[in-house]
């Protein structure tokens, strides 16, 4: 079998913004989809590790654009595994047109762990460690590496509370909506003026329904800004993730 899964997806109208391009929240359940696919197709996805009480978890996401794809934009999302350990996996993407039009690229770290427990899982325990037999080291995937993200210290602030519209299959807050719920503090002249060039997210927790929501947010410069996301219990605050968005001029 390939290495390498191809899936097609359109930017459709009502996933795209005023602008007439994609939103980035749709992008990346798009890339989402991919990867449940080749994971899926290659029995060891989730299908297949729900059955012995074991899933993936998202812990780190890094996109970077060379533009948006725009409204009916037919695309090709490729994705393939660099590289297995023992707890974690490496997953790219490429994200481009049907005609090759490179639009950007995507890395990410996943964790398998119990659904019970929520502990780490050996990875290479599952079929005898058969996803070694789609590794692609080889494969380019031209952009910067993903990182923890670190963030400074931060006082201001929003907040919003988990609904029913933030809860994945997991029944846990859905990867995107933290990034669709950062991506709601800017400004329309904002969105007019600037264009996404590189998103990065670090999972720490899980956000649950009925959670408040901390987003503490600065400005970096540069049309580079952090973000942390905390849940709020009685002023006890866990971080759920950290988040950096830089932006270039359209």
């Amino acid at each position: 079998m390939d290495k390498v899964e191809r899936y097609s997806y359109t930017a459709d109208t009502f996933h795209c913004d005023f602008n007439h391009e994609l939103c980035l929240g749709h992008l990346g359940n798009a890339m989402l989809n991919a990867a449940d696919v080749h994971s899926t197709v290659r029995n060891f996805g989730m299908t297949y590790l729900n059955t012995i009480n074991k899933t993936w978890v998202l812990s780190r996401l890094a996109v970077e654009l060379t533009e948006m794809p725009t409204e009916h934009t037919p695309l090709c999302i490729e994705t393939w595994v660099e590289n297995a350990m023992k707890y974690f996996t490496k997953r790219n993407w490429c994200i481009k047109s049907e005609d090759g039009k490179v639009y950007g690229y995507g890395k990410s770290i996943w964790a398998m762990i119990d659904t019970q427990t929520r502990e780490p899982q050996n990875i290479l325990a599952v079929h005898d460690g058969k996803i070694m037999e789609y590794l692609y080291p080889e494969k380019p995937c031209e952009m910067d590496d993903v990182s923890r993200v670190k963030t400074p210290e931060m006082t201001e602030y929003t907040e919003f509370q988990v609904k029913y519209s933030d809860i994945d299959v997991n029944g846990h807050l859905n990867s995107m909506k933290y990034i669709d719920h950062v991506m709601d503090l800017f400004s329309l002249d904002h969105y007019r003026n600037y264009q996404l060039r590189r998103m990065e997210i670090a999972y720490v927790a899980e956000g649950h329904f009925g959670d408040t929501v901390r987003i503490y947010h600065i400005d970096e410069g540069e049309q580079t800004y952090a973000f942390k996301l905390c849940r709020v219990e009685e002023e006890q605050e866990t971080e759920l993730c950290r988040v950096k968005l830089s932006f270039k001029q359209k």
